[in-house]
């Protein structure tokens, strides 16, 4: 193909121009045409030559498709350049002379105006409302395609494909390949689109929302998304509340064995499967998201003073034969990396300084972790060698709500029913306060403040203390504390929450709340300590899990996407997420980045209400447990089960934790025991028996009986008065452990892995369970 100088005239090759911009006829021009045409541009002067180089190029190829009788390529290639400008990019405004073409680049500026607002909005309606953006996308593209505009057409697929290729493959795939009008009517599947309605069935309070939101930013894009809606999508306003995939209609929906709501089985395009037309899947949330579940660096500047103290620590007193020294105990535990794709970055959560009593908690956890009793998961008929430490509270007759000990093992309280905390010294030590005027000498103290039934209390870190005064004669001013001048390790908050919707931070130095935190609507059921200090989580009624730390009143971040109250919340060992579960309806669980507030997994498999949640020390595994006595581990990076756990008895497990290894997890509930799991054992369950009624369970105790034996147990063996009940004990259970009519409210690991329990004396005239 010939592309002489512009100058040239005359025959196929030459520059013919109609003289009227970059409208090209379908004949070919005369040669005497073209020579005049080719004048005009000459003497148009320099200003015009790109723009004329650009329309001689494109005649040039026009004529020679001609010349050799591409007609139909001729056609596509003028379909193409049509709405480009002379720099080669789409036009704004398409060609104001052809009708339908003006707001041909509008279609990209008002769904991008769409999808933002959808993103944006609150994540409870984002299900609903991403419904409306595959069928505004792929009619978008048709209207560019039929009204000739298909260079917006191809910049509109370019710019938003990437996003619907997970979902729709074959329908990209598909659209894709149609450029021209007539490609419409070749295509089955976009025939399909073009000429039928899409419906989508939302709740009718988010009806009114959407099109209130197009009315307002009518001028910014809403005119042509109302039109598309107006003309090929049928909104079906719904009564019912917002609704997403794993929602309360999702679960009702899998209880009944149904795939869909009657109402959502018509979504999408009549004769399409849902899985093409429709979005009721897993794909809108991305649970391939990259997940950070290693450990959170250390503070530099910390790192320092800690390694250097241990040194010291080490010349004082050398560790015995066959141990490790703490600073290498200390490495192992903290190992200088650098950035791994599978930790956090300090900076990614904020923190305050460190100070003095942060040294001396690093060097007593690493003394600790050394020192510490070692478990090994069971192996065959011999369990692991645990020891219980049980705490029972007697004449309480049920007003014990909640527990939390301390994690230097000095104190223990308790949430009640009558609105009140009480806390105790484990040692008897009287709780003495820091004020002058307060003289009380008792071993147990009382915080009253709260106007309803306490939930949940949690106390700060802690750590035995050191023997010796690192800092004596050094002036530091934060180590100011009750024994000598050291710094203070013990616990000096408490939090709790409770049916009045307050959050209270109490000191347990002057033993008074300092702050009250408001911002749930309703009952608050759960909260818990970041493992590193200053924040903190809490759940309630309102459906909504909220992050706090010490020096900000309200709520730094809200996250919501449960469809009823919030039962419990837990954190990961590294910060950086948190999770929550949902109660008798729901019975989910979800994981949130508290940097982002997305939610990154969801697990299911619950169908009763979840009592208790707990992530182990490594990382990767979360347990979960519910009122029918069934223990859930998750694989946390696949968001899947790894298997179910089975022993207790009904009426709830009111608490889990992991041992320091994370390979021996234990549980405390109604059923009167405390019992130990193998985590990295499969479960195969074997049938035991179970007094109706009496819930204390005695397979596989302390004396060491094999799991899985069919066993009947109960307060008053051997009666014969009961009727027997099956229950599932699968093997993974390695110990359990009976009390004497004390339901279990509270089970923790120590870093030294003695396991704490406790819980609540029932007497006979006291049914278990009330």
């Amino acid at each position: 193909m010939s592309t002489g100088a512009p100058s040239s005239a005359g025959g196929a090759g030459g520059t013919s121009n109609s003289g009227t911009g970059n409208q090209f006829t379908a004949q070919a021009q005369s040669a005497t045409a073209s020579t005049s045409g080719a004048a005009q541009n000459t003497t148009a002067g320099t200003s015009s030559a790109g723009t004329s180089n650009n329309q001689n190029l494109n005649q040039i190829v026009t004529d020679y498709l001609l010349k050799k009788g591409y007609r139909r390529t001729e056609e596509i290639f003028r379909q193409e350049v049509k709405d480009i400008d002379e720099n080669g990019k789409p036009r704004e405004n398409g060609d104001s002379t052809a009708s339908g073409r003006s707001s041909a680049g509008k279609y990209l500026a008002a769904f991008k105006h769409f999808d933002a607002w959808v993103q944006g909005g609150l994540e409870v309606y984002k299900f609903e409302l991403n419904k409306f953006v595959w069928p505004l996308f792929i009619y978008s593209y048709i209207r560019l395609i039929k009204q000739g505009s298909s260079a917006h057409a191809e910049e509109f697929m370019k710019e938003f494909r990437g996003r619907f290729e997970k979902n729709h493959p074959d329908e990209i795939k598909n659209l894709a390949t149609v450029t021209l009008p007539q490609h419409l009517d070749e295509d089955g599947l976009i025939k399909t689109y073009a000429t039928n309605q899409y419906l989508i069935p939302i709740s009718k309070s988010l009806s009114a929302t959407l099109f209130s939101f197009l009315e307002r930013d009518f001028d910014q894009g809403g005119n042509i998304i109302l039109d598309l809606i107006n003309q090929h999508i049928r909104v079906d306003a719904v009564d019912r509340g917002p609704i997403e995939p794993y929602s309360f209609e999702a679960i009702y929906r899998r209880a009944r064995q149904q795939d869909l709501d009657e109402v959502d089985i018509q979504e999408g395009i009549p004769g399409m499967p849902t899985t093409q037309s429709g979005l009721m899947n897993r794909s809108l949330l991305d649970e391939k998201a990259a997940l950070k579940l290693g450990p959170l660096p250390m503070e530099p500047e910390l790192r320092e003073d800690v390694v250097a103290e241990l040194e010291e620590e080490d010349k004082l007193n050398p560790p015995q034969e066959g141990f490790p020294s703490l600073v290498d105990e200390f490495n192992a535990l903290n190992p200088v990396k650098k950035e791994s794709d599978d930790s956090p970055q300090r900076s990614d959560i904020p923190y305050p300084p460190s100070r003095a009593r942060d040294v001396v908690m690093e060097m007593q956890k690493t003394r600790e972790n050394r020192d510490r009793y070692k478990i090994d998961p069971r192996n065959g008929a011999q369990g692991a060698g645990v020891t219980i430490h049980m705490w029972t509270f007697h004449n309480h007759l049920g007003t014990i709500s909640c527990m939390d000990f301390s994690s230097d093992q000095n104190f223990v309280a308790v949430g009640t029913m009558e609105s009140y905390i009480r806390v105790w010294s484990v040692d008897g030590q009287a709780l003495k306060s820091r004020l002058p005027t307060d003289t009380e000498n008792t071993n147990n103290r009382k915080l009253y403040g709260h106007s309803g039934p306490v939930y949940s209390v949690a106390f700060s870190d802690a750590i035995a203390n050191l023997d010796r005064n690192i800092y004596e004669g050094e002036g530091e001013g934060d180590t100011e504390g009750p024994d000598d001048g050291k710094p203070d390790t013990r616990p000096s908050l408490l939090l709790s929450c409770g049916f009045d919707g307050e959050i209270r931070m109490w000191s347990l130095d002057v033993w008074t709340c300092l702050c009250v935190f408001k911002g749930h609507h309703g009952p608050v059921y759960s909260l818990q300590w970041s493992p590193h200090g200053h924040y903190f989580v809490t759940g309630g009624w309102d459906k909504s899990v909220r992050l706090w730390s010490q020096d900000h009143i309200s709520a730094l971040r809200i996250m919501v996407g449960h469809d009823t109250a919030i039962s419990e919340v837990a954190w990961h060992p590294n910060g950086m997420y948190v999770f929550s579960a949902s109660d008798e309806i729901d019975k989910s669980i979800r994981m949130w980045s508290i940097t982002s507030g997305d939610c990154l997994r969801i697990f299911n498999g619950h169908v009763e209400f979840i009592s208790a949640l707990k992530c182990s020390p490594n990382g990767k595994i979360l347990a979960s447990a519910d009122i029918a006595g069934n223990i859930f581990l998750w694989d946390i990076e696949k968001g899947t089960r790894i298997k179910r756990c089975r022993g207790h008895g009904r009426g709830g497990i009111w608490s889990l934790d992991f041992c320091v290894e994370s390979t021996v997890l234990a549980s405390g509930g109604q059923d009167c025991t405390v019992r130990l799991w193998d985590v990295n054992m499969p479960s195969e369950g074997r049938i035991a028996n179970q007094q109706d009624g009496e819930n204390a369970i005695t397979s596989a105790s302390g004396d060491g009986k094999q799991a899985g034996q069919s066993q009947s147990a109960s307060g008053s063996a051997g009666t014969g008065k009961k009727k027997g009940k099956e229950v599932m004990i699968t093997p993974d259970q390695i110990s359990a452990f009976p009390t004497k009519k004390t339901s279990v409210k509270k089970v923790q690991f120590t870093r030294m892995n003695l396991a704490l329990a406790g819980g609540v004396y029932q007497p006979e005239t006291q049914e278990p369970g009330r």
